[in-house]
């Protein structure tokens, strides 16, 4: 592991984050946080986002942790914005916009980054972070977890009424990392059991069946929907097929669950190292290099043929994270191989050396696009890239920076 835990290493890693930090901190408005465009400058129509400002409110307070300065009234403009003008009053829970702008209900996916963006705010000590964890703990058990299913549900209307007759992955995912947070923040290890419950379901049971490639889509009774949006493959949150930069990212969070539940001392299956080799193996064997050029394709059909070939940058981050845990837990060198790969590519293709952070999304040729995302709306996937290769597996990433933990 002698490049991943290099000082020199290290230290390029500070740098980057700094740098995507500098080229972030123009999303505040008013209301929380805004996306930004690929020059870093905010729309002439710029509105607050609800997973924006919960997204950057994490990452700022995680550089705040790192004591990188001016971040905590970041952190605490991301609070009063998920306590004020993004918050349902009336119903409970949150708007995807201000004041219900545009209004598409409540989503799991959206509730989970909002508990992970209060959990790392109380633990940055930002004024009113209490009040926002125990909201976002509030509605996280009385709305979304259901303990028939050891899972989230995945969507209602605004006002709770009308529940969504579909089940998700891609929101059970970010709930486990948001449980991951709260067991450490609360203490409660209850967390720790629901978010096995969680990879136990679409991790050991159907990913593991399919090649452990991750099965997205499943009606209300978690029956698989194989063609689900295969005329919009394409979509932000939902696409079809599979989705590689999703395996990578599943196979982190099964590594920092296993050692979670290790260091709380709680009894931890076996199969969550074999879990985490299978979904990374998976997904360096048939989206890498396909078709003679190097980066990672968007998703792929049940035959492993490419359907978005463009490649995005949070996958590669995630990719990059992934192999730095697997490394980190066994040592092996073929994991160091594809770390130094993944970010070779990183460095040679998304980083932006002449406008700032990284681009979002390079066309089948790896040239700079914006297809599916437009601009460089997000911080979190890179800034996380960074940090993750510098910390253990276990506690989770600002509960680590707080009590100084070293890598181990």
């Amino acid at each position: 592991m002698d490049h991943i835990d290099s000082p020199e290493h290290g230290e390029w890693l500070r740098a980057e984050g700094r740098r995507l930090l500098s080229f972030a901190r123009a999303s505040q408005v008013a209301e929380g946080f805004a996306a930004l465009d690929a020059q870093g400058r905010l729309l002439p129509v710029a509105c607050a986002e609800t997973i924006i400002t919960a997204r950057m409110t994490h990452s700022f307070a995680l550089a705040h942790l790192q004591g990188e300065p001016g971040c905590l009234a970041l952190v605490e403009h991301g609070v009063r914005a998920l306590r004020g003008p993004l918050h349902d009053a009336r119903h409970g829970g949150w708007f995807a916009r201000p004041h219900g702008q545009g209004d598409d209900g409540k989503a799991a996916y959206l509730h989970a980054f909002v508990a992970l963006a209060a959990s790392s705010a109380v633990v940055a000590d930002a004024a009113g972070a209490q009040g926002l964890l125990a909201d976002a703990v509030r509605v996280l058990e009385q709305r979304f977890w259901c303990e028939d299913e050891g899972a989230l549900r995945e969507s209602f209307s605004s006002d709770w009424q009308q529940p969504e007759a579909y089940r998700g992955a891609n929101s059970n995912m970010h709930a486990t990392e948001a449980f991951l947070a709260l067991a450490d923040v609360t203490g409660d290890t209850l967390w720790l059991e629901r978010a096995l419950r969680i990879v136990e379901r679409i991790i050991q049971g159907h990913a593991a069946a399919n090649g452990y490639r991750v099965v997205e889509h499943f009606d209300a009774h978690w029956q698989p929907v194989p063609e689900y949006n295969r005329d919009n493959p394409a979509d932000h949150f939902r696409p079809y097929g599979t989705t590689p930069g999703h395996a990578f990212e599943w196979s982190r969070l099964v590594l920092h669950l296993e050692a979670a539940r290790r260091l709380a001392g709680l009894p931890t299956p076996d199969e969550l190292l074999a879990c985490a080799r299978g979904l990374f193996a998976s997904a360096c064997q048939h989206a890498w290099g396909i078709e003679g050029t190097a980066g990672i394709v968007y998703t792929l059909d049940w035959h492993d043929q490419p359907v978005v070939r463009e490649r995005l940058h949070w996958v590669h981050a995630e990719a990059c994270a992934s192999a730095a845990a697997l490394l980190r837990r066994t040592g092996e060198p073929d994991y160091a191989h594809w770390y130094r790969r993944f970010w070779a590519f990183i460095d040679t293709h998304f980083i932006d050396r002449a406008a700032g952070s990284w681009h979002h999304e390079l066309d089948p040729a790896n040239r700079p696009a914006a297809t599916i995302w437009a601009g460089k709306p997000d911080l979190y996937h890179a800034y996380q890239a960074v940090l993750l290769p510098t910390l253990p597996l276990a506690p989770s990433l600002a509960t680590a920076l707080a009590r100084n933990v070293t890598k181990r």
